[in-house]
């Protein structure tokens, strides 16, 4: 059963599936169902909402889960590492599903090339499970600030690709037993 809490603020959420930035008011009472990669994900009369992770704090009683930071991001003699780039992935979540990006087989392709000061470029293509979800470019973002947050990543771009088009035999092994498929 979620758990109810009471806004102790006005919050800026994202309305779930569609995307769209709304205020929800000072007094509301939620209900968080789903707090993976740091953001909540809350239940309203209103309907489903996305709190990023910098936000709540506004959530009255609510204490915040401690995010890991992505491990392995040097490898050997300090160079930068492939590895860090998709544990940083892995901290990301689709707010209506409990599985990370990544194991959700949602990241399709992951280029890392160097910079001319030395530090790294990353750049991710990454798909939806739906074509119309509005929810798309906040995923992305989030996505892309974890990369960006990485030691010597200098930029970091995520992409929305439609092509292959996913489907549910995409998700991993680990997803798939989070998910009860197995």
């Amino acid at each position: 059963m979620a758990q109810s809490y009471t806004l102790t603020t006005d919050l800026l959420a994202t309305l779930i599936p569609a995307g769209d930035i709304v205020t929800l008011p000072h007094g509301m009472e939620v209900h968080v169902m789903q707090t993976l990669g740091g953001n909540v994900t809350v239940r309203t009369d209103r309907g489903l909402f996305r709190i990023a992770r910098e936000h709540v704090g506004g959530i009255g009683g609510y204490v915040p889960e401690v995010v890991p930071v992505a491990t392995g991001a040097l490898v050997g003699d300090g160079e930068f590492g492939e590895q860090a780039v998709w544990e940083a992935l892995k901290t990301c979540f689709d707010p209506e599903i409990p599985v990370n990006i990544v194991d959700l087989g949602l990241v399709y392709d992951l280029a890392i090339e160097k910079t001319p000061t030395g530090g790294n470029a990353v750049e991710v293509k990454m798909t939806l499970t739906a074509p119309g979800c509005g929810m798309g470019p906040v995923i992305a973002e989030d996505a892309r600030q974890k990369i960006a947050g990485l030691p010597t990543v200098e930029q970091a771009v995520v992409h929305i690709v439609w092509d292959p088009q996913w489907t549910p035999q995409m998700i991993s092994a680990t997803g798939r037993k989070i998910l009860g498929l197995e």
